[in-house]
């Protein structure tokens, strides 16, 4: 693709995108903005270097605790570009205006197959409950690094469960609407993980009609994420780690087991090719990210 990326930040996350933007998309001139030594790609060291670029595609990975810097940068200095900020779009909301250029964040869930999939089996569905369980153990998300040091640990560098993990608070309302009300949540650091930011959450709410249970950490070494979805004619259990959906029918009385791919690259590949086409309406929008930050804050302040 005869196109310039730019990716800010060259942690995990801004290598598979680099990755992925190289050998599926093709983009033949990538450009790092980053202080570590790359020697697959085009290495920058400063924003003001970014000016004698002109990308045509921008990524931006950096701690999350940067990226309104980052953007306010671009977008002084930028006109007409599509920029992609990883989730979560900032460390707190914050109702800053975007008007030179087309922001979307980076929640790349919503290209799971199972996710799309549950959005069309919802439609005109009457659902009662919705059970999500999400739990990892943090210190394995990054294995040749060392878990204290990454910025999920810290806090004031944008970490914390609710920030880090807010893919779940994004898939939700796009899958089932806004969520309306927060009855009760507990949000605290319970485990003996040497971290400075929370790492459990249990929310109860409701979206319109529908019965919320939220319960997620990064504590547990037992992986899963899950997704159990209970209405009048409807029982479904998603699996997005073994990425398969449970539909359980009324009139054969059993379940049946749908499989589908779990390569968690091809998410990422589709988000860019669309962003890249022009084609936006799965993307995350830049309002729809603040909105998730917005609602984190709530959930923090019980608001």
């Amino acid at each position: 693709m005869d196109k310039t990326a730019l990716i800010v930040g060259y942690g995990s996350i801004g290598k598979r995108h680099a990755h992925i933007l190289k050998r599926v998309i093709k983009i033949k001139k990538i450009f790092i903005l980053t202080k570590q030594k790359c020697k697959q790609y085009n290495v920058i060291t400063n924003l003001e270097q970014t000016k004698l670029l002109n990308p045509d595609y921008i990524v931006i990975c950096s701690n999350t605790s940067d990226h309104l810097k980052h953007l306010l940068f671009f977008e002084k200095n930028f006109y007409g570009k599509v920029i992609l900020v990883e989730k979560p779009l900032f460390s707190k909301f914050i109702d800053v205006k975007i008007k030179n250029n087309k922001v979307f964040v980076g929640y790349n869930l919503r290209y799971s197959p199972v996710i799309q999939k549950l959005r069309s089996i919802i439609k005109n569905q009457k659902i009662y409950s919705l059970n999500i369980q999400c739990s990892s153990h943090l210190p394995y998300w990054r294995t040749n690094r060392d878990y204290k040091k990454v910025y999920s640990a810290e806090k004031k560098l944008g970490g914390g469960v609710l920030l880090d993990m807010s893919h779940e608070l994004d898939y939700i309302q796009w899958i089932f609407g806004k969520i309306d009300k927060i009855f009760y949540k507990k949000i605290a650091k319970i485990s003996n993980l040497k971290i400075n930011a929370e790492d459990s959450a249990v929310i109860l709410g409701k979206i319109k009609k529908i019965n919320l249970l939220v319960n997620i950490n990064f504590f547990s070494k037992i992986n899963k994420r899950e997704i159990i979805i209970d209405g009048n004619s409807i029982n479904v259990k998603a699996d997005l780690v073994k990425s398969t959906i449970e539909i359980y029918s009324l009139k054969e009385n059993k379940s049946k087991i749908i499989n589908y791919s779990r390569n968690i690259n091809l998410s990422y590949a589709n988000l860019h090719s669309d962003l890249l086409s022009h084609k936006y309406s799965t993307c995350c929008s830049f309002e729809e990210g603040k909105n998730i930050n917005y609602l984190i804050d709530r959930i923090k302040k019980n608001i």
